[in-house]
């Protein structure tokens, strides 16, 4: 999650709701959130500014640079896959990137409730000059044929285990503290100045002495939660992550 720490300790001695910028370029951006399937009826009806190619492994990214590999990750199976973003397309701020269903389908996401892990990859880091270079095929590559250009992990070649129906429940972050008092703060301040956000759905959490969180949370579907994101994120909070069962 990348929240502003200095901004928000002045946001909060302020009593003042600034507007946060978007990404520390410095940094090397990670997130946990919800993806956005593309589909051509939100294209046509310019909800989604871009139009992609549902037949193939491709992913955008509304705020980074044209080129960026990204690691997504699919947190309930840990199925992941890394591409390139293909080119800046906009699309509504709630999801953290946008997805062709080819991709969705490879991860295995649920559609209802489509939360990914993401990760920028460093290309001198993570890829030799050979792997890196083969993305520029990416174009020509059918989801239905083999992959060179896409790295996969913990794809399984076996049959598919039968699994156990249970509740999915996800929770926001809204930032990490090493002072428990600052974690009670925002909490009362969140509970004052934000119109009809329910209080009970506030938690702190002692990971340890060091580090303290304030979560949002439980929701079951991705409606409830989204109200609750557009509050905070009107509020002053920027790039919000979500977690799965925690």
């Amino acid at each position: 999650m990348k929240f502003k720490i200095i901004i928000f300790l002045v946001f909060l001695i302020s009593a003042c709701t600034p507007q946060l910028t978007t990404l520390n370029k410095k940094e090397s951006y990670s997130a946990t959130g919800f993806a956005y399937v593309y589909n051509d009826k939100d294209f046509i009806e310019k909800i989604i500014q871009g139009k992609m190619n549902n037949e193939k492994f491709q992913i955008s990214h509304q705020n980074l640079k044209t080129g960026t590999l990204l690691k997504i990750s699919n947190p309930k199976n840990n199925e992941s896959i890394i591409l390139k973003n293909i080119k800046r397309i906009r699309y509504p701020d709630f999801y953290k990137v946008l997805i062709t269903k080819a991709a969705a389908e490879k991860l295995d996401l649920d559609i209802n409730l489509p939360i990914l892990e993401i990760i920028e990859v460093k290309k001198n880091k993570s890829f030799i000059a050979e792997e890196a270079k083969m993305f520029k095929e990416e174009k020509n590559i059918s989801s239905k044929a083999p992959v060179a250009s896409v790295q996969i992990s913990n794809i399984s070649k076996k049959a598919k285990r039968k699994k156990i129906k249970k509740t999915d429940h996800v929770y926001i972050l809204l930032g990490s503290f090493y002072s428990i008092d600052t974690a009670k703060f925002l909490k009362k301040r969140i509970n004052k100045d934000i119109q009809d956000f329910d209080i009970n759905k506030l938690m702190i959490q002692k990971k340890n002495n060091k580090k303290t969180l304030v979560i949002s949370g439980p929701y079951s579907s991705i409606n409830s939660l989204k109200n609750d994101y557009i509050k905070l994120r009107a509020f002053g909070f920027e790039d919000l992550d979500i977690f799965l069962n925690e």
